[in-house]
């Protein structure tokens, strides 16, 4: 009887771990790319041993059998019992029992009737010489016809609402958009604990809060439905909700919505993962309008949803479909949902757009699939463009810094680019500054703080020089989370669902205290008004209040 054959198995061992060495310990790649590898090299590996054991090893017939059906058996028992439920920022697969129950989401009171909202016409474009598209009554179609679903929907039953109103945080990011509030400055968590006001399962989505006069509103899924929830923040309770039929679903991105809505005045206006832009009243919840942007702009839903929140202007509501010949950026008539302006030629990435004052003006800036665009906000020309080539997906927010530059993060290993704008000829032209991976907001936005940068470079935190692009330091993993400056301080919402309250300083990491405040995968960006922190991912949402010095 033949020996065993071993040496083939030692060999692919051996291959497997230099394999492996090197994917983590040389290069600049991305944490994606690197478990993506470590996955293929254990897969290929795998592999090999297996063909090797079997067909190679001279083992005795009867141990290679059994050890065959023992491996067959293994690979069928966990498929029967566990269910990969999406993947972590880092391409993980995240497992769960397959009989996990879906939880049981909180309900609405009990709505009345109300009367029906009559929808105004959309008006056709009309060319516009800055290079926009103005909307005017001429060629002007129905709702129907341009893609908008029923407009009205009953009131439902009000709440009486705090007598005091609490400080807000009314859109994604923040009053200004940009993830910073000049205060509170938040206590310790170790030596004054946050203290949880509530926890409750939620619709599926990677929504955030918005929050205003004791109200967050947040986009769910609910079967086959995404909702606009308006919840009592203090308590957790469904004030009202209102839902349309829409369903996105993604095996590796997850179910459901991804903007945050935003609140301005007595609206509240949303976006969900396929299009569907609507209105509706804060108090009551009922619909004032609704429209289908994407087809209606002739735009494709990107491959991971529509993931801009609405930014609001006045009596405009701008969104970014990404539509062609001009539509792809769009505003919309607050009180109508009329089409009012258009311009760009652009698809849509997953950022959202923002106000910005350039060169002493004030613009609409968007980063789209290929390129970062500044906007005219009162008729959508586009008044520069610079072109961006990298591949990768583009989500985080862009940076303003100062009246000429701008800071543009991407993740999936792209880095940084610092772009200064400057007048020529009566044409604003974008000049490179720098570039650098060493800053490479994946989910994350990232916040400038007495002259200096800190974000989550490929769920590391780190601290970059704004004017040179060069690292101060790089520590602390909190995988893909979000991150909000607060009173001086970084609140970081870590992927894990542990809150982690950071010093900013451009010296060193200094990690004050952490605490955790949800459980699971978590990339939905916090909301805090005040000493109130509004969490939630795509199974639970929180309420918080965090002690003050």
């Amino acid at each position: 009887m033949d020996k065993p054959r071993l040496w083939p198995a030692a060999v692919v061992s051996a291959l497997a771990l230099i394999a492996l060495a090197v994917v983590w310990a040389t290069g600049e790649r991305s944490q994606q790319q690197m478990v993506t590898l470590t996955m293929v090299t254990l897969g290929l590996a795998g592999l090999l041993l297996a063909l090797w054991f079997v067909a190679l090893s001279r083992l005795p017939a009867r141990v290679r059998g059994a050890g065959a059906l023992a491996l067959v058996a293994a690979v069928a028992a966990f498929f029967a019992l566990f269910r990969v439920r999406g993947f972590s920022g880092d391409l993980v697969p995240v497992v769960e029992s397959r009989w996990a129950a879906p939880p049981s989401l909180p309900t609405a009171p009990a709505t009345p009737p109300a009367a029906p909202i009559v929808e105004t016409p959309t008006p056709g474009p009309a060319s516009d010489p800055a290079g926009g598209s103005r909307e005017t009554s001429a060629g002007a179609t129905s709702a129907d016809e341009a893609g908008a679903a029923p407009a009205a929907e009953p009131a439902p039953a009000l709440v009486a609402p705090a007598a005091t109103p609490a400080p807000g945080w009314p859109q994604f990011m923040g009053p200004n958009r940009d993830a910073t509030l000049p205060g509170p400055r938040l206590a310790d968590f170790a030596s004054r604990a946050p203290r949880r006001l509530w926890s409750q399962p939620i619709g599926a989505g990677w929504s955030g809060f918005a929050v205003h006069d004791g109200l967050a509103l947040t986009l769910e899924q609910r079967g086959d439905e995404e909702a606009l929830v308006a919840y009592e923040a203090e308590t957790g309770k469904v004030r009202w909700l209102s839902s349309w039929p829409a369903h996105y679903t993604s095996g590796l991105a997850g179910d459901g919505p991804r903007s945050t809505p935003t609140i301005d005045g007595a609206e509240v206006f949303a976006i969900g993962a396929r299009g569907t832009l609507s209105a509706h009243d804060l108090a009551t919840g009922r619909r004032l309008w609704l429209r289908d942007t994407a087809s209606e702009n002739g735009a494709t839903v990107p491959e991971w949803g529509v993931a801009g929140s609405p930014l609001v202007r006045g009596e405009l509501v701008i969104v970014n479909p990404g539509g062609p010949g001009g539509r792809s950026l769009v505003a919309y008539d607050r009180r109508s949902g009329e089409r009012r302006w258009a311009g760009g030629d652009d698809r849509a990435s997953y950022s959202s757009p923002f106000f910005a004052r350039l060169l002493g003006r004030e613009q609409v800036v968007i980063w789209n699939a290929t390129s970062v665009t500044g906007h005219d906000p009162d008729s959508g020309a586009v008044l520069w463009r610079q072109e961006w080539t990298k591949q990768g997906e583009k989500v985080s927010k862009p940076l303003a810094l100062g009246e000429d530059g701008l800071l543009v993060s991407a993740g999936y290993g792209v880095g940084a680019k610092r772009f200064r704008l400057a007048e020529d000829g009566g044409a604003i032209r974008p000049s490179l500054v720098w570039e650098s991976p060493r800053l490479k907001a994946k989910f994350t936005n990232v916040v400038l703080h007495e002259g200096f940068l800190y974000g989550l470079d490929d769920g590391v935190l780190t601290c970059v020089d704004p004017e040179t692009g060069e690292r101060r330091w790089r520590a602390g993993r909190y995988g893909h989370g979000q991150v909000i400056l607060v009173g001086g301080q970084l609140l970081v919402m870590a992927e894990s669902g542990e809150l982690v309250l950071v010093e900013p300083r451009p010296d060193a990491h200094v990690e004050r205290s952490r605490v955790a405040v949800l459980e699971g995968k978590t990339w939905n960006p916090p909301a805090l008004a005040g000493d109130l922190l509004l969490v939630r991912n795509d199974k639970q949402a929180a309420a918080w209040r965090l002690a003050t010095e």
